[in-house]
């Protein structure tokens, strides 16, 4: 008997039938937990995950006031860290999946944070 899906996950399908990242245009998904928010670039041709980012990263977890530091804050840096990664990896233009999320709160600090740092969506 076929499942049947609710919510997050009947947007996620919806958003995925348009949303398909290519070679030129990799696609930017985000997930987000209760604690932890994570971004990677996917080309969906070949499968294959090109940069990932997340607040585990040894990057964002270097400083000393990383665990005291809200969680919109950490959505920020996450951004600015996947697109200065995407940028050295000379990728400039990609597609946001917000992964059936609402764009508020911290997946809009996240792509507004991507932005900033030069990545174009």
């Amino acid at each position: 008997m076929a499942m049947k899906l609710v919510g997050r996950e009947r947007r996620k399908l919806r958003i995925r039938k348009k949303v398909n990242g290519t070679t030129e245009r990799p696609r930017l998904s985000v997930f987000r937990s209760a604690r932890h928010i994570y971004a990677q670039v996917i080309d969906d041709s070949t499968g294959c995950t090109l940069v990932h980012a997340s607040t585990l990263s040894k990057d964002l977890q270097a400083g000393a006031d990383a665990p005291k530091v809200k969680k919109s804050e950490q959505a920020k840096r996450v951004g600015a860290l996947v697109a200065k990664m995407c940028l050295s990896k000379k990728i400039e233009h990609v597609v946001f999946d917000r992964n059936g999320y609402k764009y508020h709160g911290r997946i809009s600090a996240l792509a507004q944070a991507a932005r900033a740092a030069g990545l174009k969506f």
